[in-house]
C-alpha cells in the first residue's frame, strides 16, 4: 500500500489501532466465532429423550470390577473386589460402587459390548463414531480420512441444530489424548464439516477459579461495552469487504453469534456452578469429573442436545497407568482414585436428574473405549481388551433394572447378546427420536446413514 499523508488513512477502513484492539478481543472470549462457524438446519423428529449425556471413562475400566463381576472365576481373574447386591434382585455389580447399586433399577447393563480392537485410539474411534477404524489395533493414529466419520455429538448437532445461543452438542472438560499427546480420531464432525463439530469447552469445573475462557470477559471489558466492540467488528468486516485490509477477523455472522452468547445472561448462567447449592455440588463430589457431570446437567437443562463428558486427565496421573488405563496397581487405583469418584458423580447425576424430572427425557450413557484382560499381569494390572466389556445406559426411554447380554465365565468374550458400537449409536439416535437410517450429508452433499447399527432389542 502506498504511503499516505500524515493523519490521513485510505478509504474509511479501520485503523491499525482498531485492528490491534480487535486482535485483543480473544482475551475476553472471542475465540468463540471460531466455535460458531456454522449452524445445522435439520429438523428434530422428537422422541422420548430430548437430551443425551455421554460419560466417557477413558482408559478402559475393568468389566470385572465394575458392571460384570465374576465371583466364581479364579483369583487371578476375579480380583480383590467381591460383587454386591443392588436394588434389583439378582443383579450384582462391583463392590466399589455402593451408591450406584441403589440405582440399578434405572440402569440397563450391556455386558457383551465388543470392538475386537485393543488400541485406545482405534477402539476409541469405534466407540465414539459407531464405525470400526481401518485398520484395527492402531495406536497413536490421527484424525482424518479414511477414518473420518463423525462423533455421535456431531450427528446430533447436525440433526438437531443449535438453540438459544448454545450449541446442539458440546464436549468437556477436555479432549481425549494419549500419553504421547496424540489426539484420538472420532471426536469431531469429520466428513460433516467443521460447522457440525461439538463445541469443546476446556475447563476445570472443580477449581475455585473455574471459568470457561470462551465465555469469559476480561475485567476491563464489562457487558455494557459489548455493543461498542460489536460495532467495531462490523466496521472491520466492512473494511474487509471493501478490500482495505486482509487482516481483519471472521465474518460478521459468526461474530454476531459470539457476541449474542457473551451477552446472553441465560447462556452464561448455564456455566455458573455457583448457582447450585453447596450440598448439591457435594452430592456429585468436588472432583473435576463430578463437577463436569453437574455442568453437563446444567447444559442439557439449558438446551444443549448432547453433552459428552470425558474423564479428567490431570497432570498428577501416573504415566504407566493414567486415568482408567490400569496397566499397574489396578486394585489400589480403583479403590482410591477411580471408583469412588465415578460412583459419587454418576449416582449424583442420576439422583439430580430424577429429582428434577429430567431423567425420562435425558439419555445417560456410561462407556469407554474397551475393557481389560481377564487375567492380571505381573504388575498387578490388566491390559487392553476390546473383545468384551460393559456399558451402562439409563433414562431417556431406556428400560432400567435389567442386564442385556453376557460374557463368558472369565469375562473374556461375549457369550450372548453381543453389542457393537454401531448398535450403541443406533440405540442412542432412536432414543432421541431419530431413525438411525436417517441420511446425513457430507461436505460434498453425499448422503450417508446416521448409523449402520441395529437398535438394541429389549433396551428401549
Amino acid at each position: 500500500m502506498p504511503p499516505t499523508a500524515a493523519g490521513i488513512r485510505p478509504c474509511s477502513g479501520p485503523s491499525r489501532r482498531e485492528l490491534l484492539r480487535a486482535g485483543g478481543l480473544s482475551a475476553f472470549g472471542l475465540s468463540l466465532p471460531q466455535l460458531l462457524a456454522g449452524r445445522a438446519s435439520a429438523a428434530e423428529r422428537g422422541g422420548t429423550a430430548k437430551n443425551c449425556i455421554v460419560l466417557f471413562l477413558m482408559g478402559g475400566p475393568s468389566q470385572h470390577s465394575t458392571w460384570d463381576p465374576k465371583p466364581d472365576a479364579p483369583a487371578e481373574v476375579r480380583g480383590e473386589f467381591a460383587p454386591i447386591d443392588t436394588n434389583v434382585p439378582g443383579v450384582r455389580i462391583g463392590s466399589l460402587f455402593p451408591l450406584l447399586s441403589r440405582h440399578a433399577d434405572k440402569l440397563c447393563l450391556l455386558r457383551a459390548v465388543a470392538t475386537d480392537d485393543n488400541a485406545h485410539s482405534s477402539s476409541g474411534y469405534a466407540m465414539l463414531t459407531g464405525v470400526p477404524h481401518a485398520p484395527l489395533n492402531a495406536e497413536g493414529v490421527n484424525p482424518g480420512p479414511p477414518n473420518d466419520h463423525p462423533t455421535l455429538g456431531a450427528v446430533v448437532r447436525r440433526l438437531r441444530g443449535d438453540r438459544g445461543g448454545l450449541p446442539g452438542a458440546a464436549r468437556l472438560p477436555m479432549h481425549i489424548f494419549n500419553t504421547d499427546n496424540s489426539v484420538w480420531p472420532g471426536q469431531d464432525a469429520g466428513f460433516l464439516g467443521r460447522n457440525s463439530d461439538p463445541w469443546l469447552f476446556r475447563c476445570e469445573p472443580a477449581s475455585p477459579t473455574f471459568r470457561v475462557p470462551e465465555l469469559s470477559l476480561a475485567p476491563e471489558v464489562p457487558l455494557d461495552r459489548l455493543a461498542d466492540r460489536r460495532d467495531l467488528f462490523r466496521r472491520l468486516d466492512r473494511g474487509v469487504a471493501a478490500g482495505t485490509d486482509s487482516r481483519a477477523g471472521p465474518s460478521s455472522r459468526y461474530t454476531d453469534q459470539a457476541f449474542d452468547l457473551l451477552g446472553s445472561a441465560s447462556a452464561r448462567a448455564a456455566f455458573d456452578l455457583g448457582r447450585e447449592t453447596p450440598k448439591l455440588r457435594d452430592r456429585y463430589g468436588r472432583t473435576q469429573f463430578g463437577q463436569s457431570c453437574l455442568l453437563a446437567r446444567r447444559l442439557v437443562e439449558a438446551g444443549v442436545g448432547l453433552v459428552h463428558v470425558n474423564w479428567h486427565r490431570g497432570p498428577e496421573e501416573p504415566s504407566d497407568a493414567p486415568v482408567w488405563d490400569t496397566h499397574a496397581n489396578e486394585t489400589a487405583r480403583l479403590k482410591t482414585a477411580l471408583a469412588p469418584v465415578a460412583d459419587r458423580a454418576i449416582a449424583g447425576l442420576l439422583d439430580d436428574l430424577t429429582d428434577r424430572g429430567l431423567l425420562d427425557s435425558t439419555l445417560v450413557m456410561c462407556l469407554s473405549e474397551f475393557g481389560r484382560t481377564p487375567k492380571f499381569n505381573g504388575r498387578g494390572g490388566r491390559e487392553h481388551w476390546g473383545h468384551v466389556f460393559s456399558v451402562a445406559l439409563a433414562g431417556g426411554g431406556v428400560k432400567g433394572g435389567q442386564v442385556i447380554g453376557a460374557s463368558d465365565k472369565n469375562g473374556g468374550y461375549p457369550k450372548d447378546g453381543r453389542v457393537s458400537p454401531a448398535d450403541l449409536t443406533a440405540t442412542a439416535l432412536h432414543c432421541l427420536g431419530y431413525d438411525p437410517a436417517t441420511d446425513i450429508h457430507d461436505t460434498l452433499g453425499r448422503p450417508l446413514p446416521a448409523s449402520r447399527g441395529t437398535v438394541i432389542r429389549g433396551a428401549v
